[in-house]
């Protein structure tokens, strides 16, 4: 991150996290069936990379806070204080984006991986289009030779905002549904054809595990 940082966002990042830990503590968080038993799995230290849209990320940087999980961050403007954010509540960031500084980015995120952080990804971020995973995602997976694990947040209760993606925060006290699908493993030689597939298969899998939070937590369609 940049030294020319103003002095007033170290600050103001902390007390961003300090606001999500506290709503985050209101919350009633439900898991899905199956979840607890991969959840212990990965905070044991299982290589993987969790993937979800963009939307759905608020409550999952607290509840997957403090694991030292590594999130590619974008460049644009507001990345720098969201990355310092992030990173007061326990993860490490890559700075890049599928729009500006992504072969950076994912070359920062391959580091990690080799420093044992598991990675987190929204493969739709930051400008969208809303749920289509790009080819970045499919790229780390190959790499690494780590399964993709999709997981959702979901709520009944939630502020949605005029964003690209309808982003979502659960007001206070709401409950939270969270969800993990079955960890993908892609393979790590592949030709474009296959790229696509892949990308399909890991788009449809984010889809359906978003979907069954959803609608255990009782969202409006």
């Amino acid at each position: 991150m940049s030294d020319r940082s103003p002095r007033w966002l170290p600050p103001l990042a902390r007390a961003a996290a300090g606001l999500v830990r506290g709503l985050g503590h209101t919350w009633r968080i439900e898991y899905a069936p199956g979840y607890a038993a991969l959840d212990r799995e990965i905070r044991s230290g299982r290589p993987c990379i969790h993937a979800l849209w963009h939307a759905r990320l608020f409550p999952l940087v607290f509840t997957h806070r403090g694991r030292g999980v590594a999130v590619l961050i974008s460049r644009h403007r507001d990345g720098e204080w969201v990355a310092r954010m992030i990173e007061a509540m326990g993860y490490v960031t890559a700075r890049g984006s599928s729009t500006r500084g992504g072969e950076a980015g994912l070359r920062e995120m391959l580091e990690l991986a080799d420093r044992g952080h598991q990675l987190a990804v929204t493969p739709d971020g930051p400008r969208g289009p809303e749920r289509k995973v790009k080819p970045g995602l499919v790229y780390l997976a190959s790499r690494t030779g780590w399964p993709v694990v999709p997981v959702a947040s979901a709520s009944r209760s939630a502020w949605v905002f005029r964003s690209w993606d309808r982003f979502r925060v659960p007001r206070p006290f709401a409950r939270v549904h969270v969800a993990y699908g079955q960890p993908i493993a892609v393979p790590r030689e592949l030709d474009t054809a296959a790229e696509e597939v892949w990308r399909a298969r890991l788009e449809a899998a984010i889809d359906a595990v978003t979907l069954a939070a959803s609608s255990a937590a009782g969202e409006p369609a």
